[in-house]
Formats: structure tokens, C-alpha cells, sequence
């Protein structure tokens, strides 16, 4: 999924026929995924791409194949996801650390993995 960050929020596009779409409109929380990070966070629904300016210019720079393959599409819909929490997991000299952004409560945390 090609997401792109404005501002402190997240934004993706998703086709309404998608049984994704149907499960970001039953459950809010959602937790976007890249490599050793998870943000997780309330993703709405706000319409359509085309009808947001500032989310169509910086798709188009950052992922211009897809914007011009799906952006304009009817059934097209942009999500908003405001995040409440960053996971890390992090390594010193082999050793697992989790670091946490509560961004709700405004907390940090480095915590060393225990697995038991």
C-alpha cells in the first residue's frame, strides 16, 4: 500500500470494492507495517483522492504510476489515519529493545525484550 505523510497524519487509497475498504469502515483501528515499525492509529474515511489537492500532489511526486493508474477512478477513497502509537524494535549488540511513542499520552519508552 503506497501511504504518504502530511502533516502528523497518514493518508492511503483504497478501491470501495475491496474487502478492505469493508474492514476500514467496520473497524477504525487500524496499524500500518513497515519492516521492524508499527504505527498504529484511528483511520477514517474523508471521499475521494481527486477531491483533495494537497494528498493528489504529493502522491503524484512520491507514487506517480499509481496515481495515474487509480487516483481519478470513481471508486477510489481516501483514508485519514491519525496515529496513537509508534513501535520500534530496535538491536544493541544483538540484544531486542522495543521503543515506544504513546503518542496519546505523550510517553516514550525503551524497553528490552524479555521473551520468556
Amino acid at each position: 500500500m503506497s501511504i504518504i505523510k502530511i502533516k502528523n497524519k497518514f493518508y492511503f487509497q483504497t478501491d470501495s470494492t475491496f474487502r478492505k475498504y469493508d474492514q476500514l469502515i467496520q473497524n477504525q483501528w487500524v496499524a500500518l507495517c513497515i519492516d521492524n515499525i508499527q504505527i498504529e492509529g484511528v483511520c477514517k474515511e474523508i471521499g475521494k483522492p481527486s477531491s483533495h489537492d494537497e494528498f493528489m500532489h504529493k502522491f503524484k511526486e512520491h507514487f506517480e504510476n499509481s496515481y495515474h493508474a487509480y487516483s481519478h477512478l470513481e471508486n477510489e477513497r481516501l483514508f485519514e489515519v491519525t496515529p496513537t502509537r509508534i513501535e520500534c524494535w530496535i538491536y544493541d549488540n544483538g540484544d531486542p529493545y522495543m521503543e515506544v511513542f504513546d503518542i496519546e499520552h505523550c510517553e516514550y519508552g525503551l524497553h528490552k525484550y524479555q521473551g520468556k
